[in-house]
This record gives C-alpha cells, sequence and structure tokens, in this order.
C-alpha cells in the first residue's frame, strides 16, 4: 500500500471554498481561538526550531518555501501533482526544504543521500506513519504492514507476511501460480489477435486482472468467479469485487479532507467526505468477511491449500479477526495494483523504441534460444533487470513516501528538523536528480549496465524504501514484471498505437496511467 499517500492537494475550488465557507459558519469567539492556537503553534515551532539549533550547536536552518497565511502552501499544489512541485522547489530551495500545509509543518527530502539518511540512519526519529483521515479509516488506524508503525504489530505482522507470501521460500512454493499467470496473459494476447489481428489491444484489461487472480490464489487460495456477500445481500460479479476491494480503496486513499490540512477544525463535520470513505470501507469490510467464511468453510472440511489465509488461522494467534482480515486485504491490493504500474509503463517505453525492444529480445533469445523464458533464467539477463529498474526509476510506483512525523528533535544532512514535524520524502524528486542519474528524463536501461551512474545497487532508486521498512513484496514484484516484460516480448512485436505516445498522463498523486496502454502486437515466429 506504499502506491497510497496521505497528502493530497486541493483544488483551487476546494481549497479556498472547504476552510473558509467552514470558518465563515463559525462565531467570531471560535475564530479568535483558532487564529490564537495557530500563532500559538507557529511560536512554538519556531522555538523549538530555535532551541535545536542551539542544542545542536549548527546554524543550518532548512530553507522555508513562501506561502500564504493560515492555509501555507496549499495553493501552490493545486495541480495533485506534489512530487513534481516538490522537485521544483528543489532547484531553487535545495535538497531538504520545508512547507506549511495548512496548520502543519512539514519537510520535504529531495535528495538519495539524505533520503536513505532518513530511511535508516534517523529511523527511529521519524518512524511514526502520519496518515490522513480517509487512510485511517481505510486502513483501520494503521492495521496493515505498509502503514502500521514500527511497533510489535508490524514486527509479527510482516514476519507472517514473509513467512507465508513474500518471503524467497515462499515465492518458491507460489511459483505456479505465476507461471499460470503469464501464460493466461499470454494466451489472452494470441486469442486477441487471432479474431481482431489489426485492432489495439488494452494492455491493462487483461494484465490486471491476472494480477487480481494471482493476488487472491495467494490470499485466500484460489480465484474467484462471482460471491454472495450476506451483509449486502446480493451477488457480486468478479469485476465488482475487484472495484471494492482494489480501485475505490485505491482513490479513497487520495480522496481530500480539508480538516486534514486544519485538525484544529476536526470538530467541524465534513459529511460526504465521511460517508463516502465509511461506504468504501463497509463494502470492503463485507466482501472480505464473505471471502473468509467462505474459506473457512473449505478449512473444515479438511481441504487445506498453500495460502495466506490458512496460514494466518494456523499460526498467527495472536492478531485479531480484523487484523486478520486487514492483513488479507492487504495483500490482495498490493499485488494487484502496484506490480502493474511497473509492467504497464515498462511495456510503454518499449512500445515506443524499436532499438531497446530488439537488445531485449535478442538478449532473450541469446540465453533462452528457441525455449520460452523461464525465471531460473532471470539472472542471466542483466538488460531485462535494467529496463524494470528504470521503468521504477523513471515512473516510481509511490513518488511520495507516505507521511511520517519526528517524534524527536533530529538531523537530517546537515539541516534541523524539529520534533512534530511532518516528513515527506520525495522518491520523484531523487530519481529526477540531475546530480546522480544523467538526462533523468529519458529512459536509458543501458545506464544501469554500463556502471556510469554508478547504479548498480539495488535498491539505488529507493523504489522499494529502504531500512527496516524495506518493502516486503520487492522480490515477487521483480519476478512478476521481468517475467512479464521478457515473456512478452519473447513472444510479440510491440508498437504503440498511433497517438499513443502523447497519453501519458497520470492518475493524482501516483504515477498510474490515466487512460490504459493501447498496443498494436505482431505475434513472433
Amino acid at each position: 500500500m506504499d502506491t497510497l499517500l496521505n497528502l493530497q492537494a486541493l483544488p483551487l475550488g476546494a481549497a479556498i471554498g472547504g476552510p473558509v465557507i467552514a470558518i465563515g459558519g463559525i462565531t467570531l469567539f471560535f475564530i479568535r481561538e483558532y487564529f490564537v492556537r495557530e500563532a500559538y503553534a507557529s511560536v512554538s515551532f519556531y522555538v523549538s526550531h530555535f532551541t535545536i539549533r542551539r542544542k545542536l550547536n549548527t546554524s543550518k536552518p532548512n530553507a522555508e518555501v513562501p506561502g500564504l497565511p493560515v492555509i501555507g502552501n496549499l495553493l501552490q499544489l493545486k495541480e495533485k501533482k506534489p512530487h513534481k512541485t516538490f522537485t521544483r522547489w528543489a532547484e531553487k530551495y535545495g535538497p531538504i526544504y520545508s512547507i506549511k500545509t495548512g496548520s502543519n509543518n512539514m519537510i520535504v527530502l529531495n535528495s538519495t543521500d539524505v533520503a536513505k539518511e532518513a530511511m535508516v540512519m534517523k529511523y527511529a526519529s521519524i518512524s511514526t506513519r502520519k496518515l490522513s483521515n480517509a487512510l485511517k479509516i481505510l486502513t483501520s488506524d494503521k492495521s496493515i504492514v505498509a502503514m502500521s508503525d514500527y511497533n510489535e504489530f508490524y514486527k509479527v505482522a510482516k514476519r507472517h507476511l514473509l513467512t507465508s507470501t513474500l518471503g524467497p521460500n515462499a515465492q518458491k512454493r507460489h511459483r505456479v501460480h505465476r507461471d499460470v499467470m503469464i501464460k493466461n496473459i499470454c494466451d489472452q494476447f494470441h486469442a486477441h489477435l487471432k479474431v481482431h489481428p489489426l485492432e489495439a489491444v488494452n494492455f491493462r484489461k487483461i494484465f490486471q486482472s491476472e494480477l487480481f487472480g494471482l493476488s487472491l490464489k495467494q490470499a485466500i487460495g484460489e480465484d474467484v468467479d462471482s460471491l454472495y456477500v450476506q451483509d449486502l445481500g446480493t451477488t457480486l460479479s468478479r469485476g465488482e469485487i475487484f472495484k471494492i476491494l482494489v480501485i475505490d480503496p485505491m482513490e479513497g486513499a487520495i480522496e481530500v479532507d480539508w480538516r486534514d490540512f486544519f485538525p484544529y477544525l476536526k470538530w467541524i463535520p465534513n459529511k460526504s467526505f465521511e460517508y463516502k470513505i465509511q461506504k468504501m470501507y463497509s463494502n470492503r469490510q463485507a466482501v472480505m468477511k464473505a471471502l473468509i467464511e467462505q474459506q473457512k468453510k473449505r478449512i473444515s472440511s479438511g481441504e487445506e491449500l498453500n495460502c495466506y489465509l490458512d496460514y494466518l488461522l494456523s499460526e498467527a494467534r495472536t492478531l485479531s479477526e480484523q487484523q486478520i482480515l486487514m492483513l488479507l486485504w492487504e495483500a490482495i491490493i498490493e499485488a494487484s495494483d502496484t506490480t502493474l504500474v511497473t509492467s504497464e509503463w515498462a511495456m510503454y517505453e518499449l512500445s515506443k523504441d524499436p532499438q531497446k525492444q530488439s537488445r531485449l529480445l535478442a538478449e532473450i533469445q541469446g540465453v533462452c534460444g528457441l525455449d520460452k523464458l523461464k525465471e531460473e533464467k532471470l539472472c542471466q539477463l542483466p538488460y531485462l533487470a535494467a529496463v524494470f529498474h528504470e521503468t521504477i526509476r523513471k515512473h516510481s510506483p509511490v513518488p511520495v513516501v507516505p507521511l511520517r512525523y519526528v517524534n524527536e528533535n533530529t538531523q537530517l544532512g546537515g539541516y534541523d528538523i524539529p520534533a512534530g514535524s511532518e516528513i515527506a520524502i520525495n522518491i520523484y524528486g531523487c530519481n529526477m536528480d540531475v546530480k546522480v542519474w544523467e538526462d533523468p528524463e529519458r529512459w536509458i536501461p543501458e545506464r544501469f549496465i554500463t556502471g556510469k551512474d554508478d547504479t548498480m545497487e539495488l535498491h539505488k532508486t529507493m523504489a522499494f524504501g529502504g531500512g527496516k521498512r524495506v518493502c516486503a513484496g520487492a522480490l515477487q514484484a521483480m519476478l512478476i514484471s521481468c517475467m512479464a516484460i521478457g515473456r512478452l516480448v519473447q513472444e510479440f512485436e510491440w508498437r504503440l498505437k498511433d497517438g499513443e505516445e502523447e497519453n501519458v498522463d497520470t492518475l493524482g498523486l501516483t504515477t498510474h496511467r490515466l487512460h490504459p496502454l493501447l498496443v498494436n502486437l505482431k505475434p513472433r515466429n
């Protein structure tokens, strides 16, 4: 769920209308109290800032991006692409600077070295997650690995996740599901070409459906075509299940609640927001409960499967039913989305560059000959690995790491970071840093095999995080994406549909393509 971000820039109208209308409806007493508290908070912040500078004996405060009274820099983030705005600001204010999002003080990190320092060396000082109101609800208040604080629950839950599903040994056991998924994807592309040889293929429609099937098999033991949900009083199709478990929560995670930026006004209702998110939550709860109950009947009949649910019910005795439900949902949504983002962008880049596509094909043929690519051969394909890593560099699945809260005075990169601040790590900005990457706007897989950019380190792009919070799904993401990319290039010649090269808009705060990738395919001999 690291593709989820709890910072959403307000649209221009909402940024002005929401808080202003709300303030306009309260009494002068509350207005006075609000600004008194705002002033007190600002004074406290700068006193803390000054105190820590004296304590640490340094004269290097971070730069501050100028904003407006009360709302701070919210209007400057109205384009809803904060990672790009952060990157532009870094060119002017340096790799570390502070901004104001309403009444919140946020420190933005745009340097690879400083980001790694924050995620590894200074992790204890900033290990607390800062969630938006939407994410508090959707994650059952941090009841998933990706959004929990670094505590006993996190350590226990991550151990279960690695042991049963995402660790090296678990991935070996689940390989059969990945092999079936790749075969199904290729077969569906071939079937499309037989019926519509001149019609462009919707890459996402096929790939996303198969990924969802894989996630269900790993989580609950089997794919589903339909499901009767007692709490909703209806039978849902597979597409409806996918929407409730994946699409709706992804959209809800970036839903704006202006009270996130003005916590002093949290007592003011935001009924439309609350209804929408609570509806998503209750629907997700109902579907997950139905899936779990269905599988419990299987287990009680004596049939056991290699899946996350069977493992948790057997081994995770310290977890509550709600925690188990949330962990299962996390496994489904993470496997269903972030790998799609990387694979879709990789095929886009290869489809518009015949030379790089030919180079990858030649490497695969040199290793596999006429045989189909298998996972055992991936370690012999450095250019395929380079295609994967260059894709997650340019199109980081999580452009900004979910916010963290500074729980004690600390330093990052020699800059003073006061307790009480929020930390935003701009992965996109780090991967677009011209001091680290040559021609960062260009997609150049060769940079990962020449050594020219010193980018051979696996987590150089930081797409999988680092330190104690490194992404548990990194291995699975690489296996699925690399196998899919390799096999699809091996079996088809790829070309973008006319006009598709300019179709690069992304959805909200993510790098998820706004529109599905449309490609023209030609089977290879």
